[in-house]
């Protein structure tokens, strides 16, 4: 395959690189004439591990080139990768400055050309970005077929960013509508990568980025708390990286209900309480609970918005397979519910109001004394009266569901449960 590469600092040279090793043609652009007179002679013009190796070998091979001149690129290839910063404004605001020039230098070469083009950003950007770039400056040559876009972020680590192109630990394309990629391009792809929208995979890298970035606050957090006790933070983060089954898992990383129960909120309090007595400073486990917060909100207030008289609740503890009411959120959406005159159906197998006991039982006694009046394991005929159906765990199955819900009922989807979605009724997710 002959590939440019438009953008050759760190992102591009790798590539660059790296696609030369695999045997694929590449021709380098860059504006700064320092970069393509290294990368010609097959001089990394960054340092990284490995790198300045593959290059050499390129230019030796005849694989590799580089020039100023975007047109020469674009007709000597047929795929191009834009690898541009997209640096911060002074206010924050992301800066895409030279990733629409040089898709704007593509476009005007791809319209001489009269060839069909392939385009694929690699440029981190905000969700919606390459979409407003497609209607602003691509629109005429999407739609005459003269040319695909796609988006596909990178997720390289300075030093070993040559093992990281070769064996991605992540690795998605974004296409227009989620579509799958064509197959002649999985070799640029890594041939298994998943497709998203555009929007999607953009999401997926500050997705990514954000929470590397909670990852090492949290850890310098827990260290700064850990020091002030007389604890050895390495030691503890060391162990708790050990625990793959939570701590390393998808498990909590699930959009959905807000957390709740007997640990998370009361250890967070007693961590946070902790620093402020101390005097160390914790923003971020200080803004847990906040944040826990205003996302109970958003689902109380979407739950008032789609609720039009009668509402049934499946699932009222705070997690599936539990009776544990304690500081459950669903607990403080049927509170909110009941106190704006809705008529609320709950269902909730595990609850058994006789078995309740100590605190989990005076939840109940201070916020919901009539639990009992509300409760039903007749799930047939409290569905049976249309309204809106707020599906907070998985306590009953797909198929018990399907006959008794009609495309008169709202069902509203809290725990990112996808099999909903074939359900007759009209399918709302909480934050999804």
């Amino acid at each position: 395959m002959r590939v440019s590469i438009f953008g050759l600092g760190y992102v591009g040279a790798v590539t660059a690189g790296c696609l030369t090793k695999e045997g694929h043609t590449v021709v380098g652009v860059d504006v700064q004439a320092e970069k393509v007179e290294s990368l010609a002679s097959g001089v990394s013009p960054i340092v990284e591990p490995g790198l300045g190796d593959l290059l050499a070998d390129a230019a030796k091979n005849g694989l590799l080139s580089a020039t100023q001149n975007h047109e020469e690129a674009i007709a000597a290839t047929g795929v191009s990768l834009v690898c541009v910063g997209t640096p911060s404004a002074e206010s924050g605001e992301l800066n895409l400055q030279y990733v629409r020039q040089v898709v704007g230098q593509i476009a005007d070469a791809v319209r001489a050309s009269g060839e069909s083009h392939d385009l694929v950003l690699r440029s981190t950007m905000l969700p919606g970005s390459t979409q407003k770039i497609a209607d602003e400056l691509l629109a005429d040559l999407l739609g005459s077929g003269k040319l695909r876009l796609f988006f596909y972020p990178e997720f390289l680590r300075e030093g070993t960013a040559v093992a990281d192109f070769d064996d991605p630990s992540l690795a998605v394309v974004g296409t227009h509508d989620g579509s799958a990629f064509p197959g002649e391009l999985s070799p640029l792809f890594g041939g298994d990568a998943p497709s998203v929208s555009w929007p999607g995979a953009e999401m997926v890298k500050y997705a990514c980025n954000a929470f590397h970035a909670t990852k090492v606050t949290f850890a310098n957090e827990i260290g700064r708390i850990g020091k002030s006790m007389g604890v050895d933070s390495q030691s503890v983060m060391r162990l708790l990286c050990q625990d793959t089954r939570l701590n390393l898992s998808p498990y909590y990383l699930r959009p959905g209900n807000p957390f709740g129960g007997s640990c998370l909120p009361k250890d967070v309090r007693a961590l946070a309480h902790e620093g402020r007595r101390g005097g160390v400073e914790l923003p971020l486990i200080d803004s847990l609970l906040p944040s826990n917060e205003a996302h109970l909100a958003k689902l109380i207030e979407q739950t008032k918005r789609l609720a039009k008289g009668r509402v049934t609740l499946l699932g009222l503890s705070f997690k599936s397979d539990t009776d544990d009411l304690r500081e459950s959120p669903m607990v403080e959406v049927a509170q909110h519910l009941l106190g704006r005159g809705f008529e609320l159906s709950i269902y909730d197998p595990q609850l058994n109001l006789a078995k309740l006991i100590g605190t989990n039982k005076r939840v109940i006694d201070e916020k919901m004394p009539h639990l009992a009046s509300l409760l039903t394991d007749d799930l047939a005929t409290a569905l049976g009266r249309v309204g809106l159906v707020i599906a907070a765990q998985k306590c009953v199955d797909i198929e018990t569901l399907r006959p008794l819900l009609t495309a008169e009922h709202t069902l509203l989807d809290v725990n990112g449960w996808p099999e909903l979605r074939d359900l007759p009724a009209q399918y709302e997710g909480f934050c999804w």
